[in-house]
């Protein structure tokens, strides 16, 4: 009996390897293979005309963060790249905290509906998912230019005498992700919710805990890999968006995903796009350890 356990045990292993072989070469070829190649060309010299020279240097990893001055060719820190490294993650944490602002209560309102309701809703959540995301960029370029919807009503109403510049800065690009981004915060809040027992916010109140205390008390510590999964959803994508800065942002305000094409586009030097695009790699690594750290000590309080 045990030889045959055995043997059926083997057998189940060798099944399961099987049927991971196609996903493991897709893996293999589509996504290792490439980062590969980006590894290699960050690691060579660029060409004088674009492409690279087979010669080992350094100088790509080096001038993510220095580079030379032209005039007394003495090493100084690379303001231009570390100005759009900080404005990616400041303006991709300020998104994901203004997508938890909106989304939270967004999901607790959907969650607390009738189940037929509740269908409705996330209807209405996932229709902008259908639409182009430069389509949706463009709408909101054309809420918030000089002569766009929300100027010419201030303006109607007198509460300014001309247009505000709010295109082409920080804030259209903020607005712009987090509008972009807030689905992504919603789901996930919405999932842990939906498996949330609303009894115990009756029980709450039963104990006389403030709105507030059952919010911070009972709420939010049951949904929190909800909202650490959905932080983590918006996060990630806005470091590395390139369609919304450049359509908001107008070339003025670069994030690293425009800078990394400018690298490989324009600039034509290509190692030091790949050192660029490998540094936001590691910057998403890190996020996502912070996430299986975070969801790992849950579960380890709920054990």
């Amino acid at each position: 009996m045990t030889d045959l356990s055995a043997a059926r045990n083997r057998r189940d292993r060798n099944t399961r390897w099987l049927l991971l072989t196609p996903a493991m070469l897709v893996l293999l070829f589509a996504a290792s293979g490439p980062l590969l190649i980006v590894l290699v060309y960050s690691f060579l010299t660029p060409g004088d005309y674009g492409g690279v020279e087979w010669q080992f240097s350094l100088q790509a990893w080096t001038n993510v963060l220095a580079e030379r001055d032209i005039f007394t060719d003495e090493w100084q820190l690379a303001d231009a790249h570390l100005t759009v490294l900080w404005r990616s993650i400041k303006l991709s944490f300020m998104t994901a905290v203004l997508a938890f602002i909106f989304g939270f209560p967004t999901a607790y309102f959907i969650a607390t509906r009738p189940p037929r309701q509740r269908d409705i809703y996330m209807l209405l959540i996932m229709i902008p998912f259908w639409t182009n995301l430069l389509i949706r960029t463009f709408a909101i370029m054309e809420l918030i230019r000089n002569q766009g919807t929300v100027n010419t009503l201030l303006i109607a109403m007198g509460v300014i005498d001309e247009p505000i510049q709010m295109l082409f800065t920080e804030f259209s690009l903020l607005l712009g992700m987090t509008y972009v981004y807030l689905p992504l915060m919603i789901l996930p809040i919405y999932a842990s919710m939906e498996r949330f027992d609303f009894s115990l916010v009756e029980a709450g109140y039963d104990l006389y805990a403030t709105r507030l205390q059952v919010l911070r008390k009972i709420i939010f510590p049951l949904v929190k890999p909800g909202v650490v999964a959905g932080s983590i959803l918006v996060f990630v994508p806005c470091l590395g968006a390139y369609v919304t800065p450049r359509v908001l942002g107008g070339g003025k305000q670069l994030m690293l995903g425009n800078l990394i094409e400018l690298q490989f586009g324009q600039l034509r030097n290509w190692p030091l796009g790949a050192a660029l695009s490998l540094t936001l790699l590691v910057i998403v690594m890190i996020a996502l350890l912070f996430y299986v750290r975070a969801v790992g000590r849950e579960g380890e309080t709920n054990v």
